[in-house]
């Protein structure tokens, strides 16, 4: 079966898991977008569930995404009653059980004068990259997103944790909000889905 999805205009996480719903009951989907972020949101979706994934640009901005079931994906059973399990796209890529979650939602540390924030977190950023063992996650979120631009102090940091393995998701409202969407250097554009699934199953958070 082949479905449309229009998700024209809807803020994130809307669009992935409108695409998500679909693919689960259909073997063909088609999403229709506005903007960069639901398409690296439903890419990944589609890696996770084991569909092929192609997308056209139309004019003013428009995507068209097709998203086609495969054999890998043929393990999950389709309709209302599959599970989030099983339809396997939900757990954030790396995050496994037991695992430790940092959270940064300011490019500063603490509150109080912004010049020692600005010193505390280029010492936590630095300590955090020397940990044993590192995170699996660290969540970019709010002002925190600013932590992951192309002129951030602490930017060689986290493209080493990056480097080691850690997955390192950044808030593409929040990055939108910003207007940051061409300077961001490390880690991928997430969505609140895809953060609030991996801060549920962590064993521990960390919030400088």
């Amino acid at each position: 079966m082949k479905t449309t999805v229009d998700a024209r205009g809807l803020a994130c996480p809307e669009p992935v898991l409108r695409a998500k719903k679909a693919i689960s009951a259909n073997d063909e989907v088609t999403v229709i977008v506005d903007n960069e972020t639901a398409v690296e949101n439903i890419r990944r979706l589609a890696d996770k569930s084991g569909c092929r994934f192609s997308v056209t640009e139309k004019e003013g901005g428009v995507r068209e995404i097709v998203l086609v079931r495969t054999a890998d994906a043929g393990h999950a059973p389709r309709g209302a009653g599959a599970t989030e399990e099983e339809i396997s796209c939900t757990a954030a890529p790396g995050k496994q059980a037991g695992s430790l979650v940092v959270v940064l939602s300011d490019n500063r540390m603490g509150r109080g004068d912004d010049t020692l924030g600005d010193i505390l977190i280029r010492a936590f950023a630095h300590t955090l990259s020397q940990l044993k063992p590192l995170p699996a996650t660290i969540v970019c979120y709010n002002a925190g997103v600013k932590l992951a631009v192309n002129d951030s102090a602490v930017l060689e940091d986290l493209q080493q944790l990056s480097k080691a393995g850690v997955d390192i998701l950044v808030c593409g409202t929040c990055v939108n909000y910003f207007g940051l969407g061409d300077r961001i250097a490390v880690g991928r554009i997430s969505n609140m889905y895809d953060i609030l699934d991996t801060m549920a199953g962590a064993a521990r958070l960390v919030r400088p």
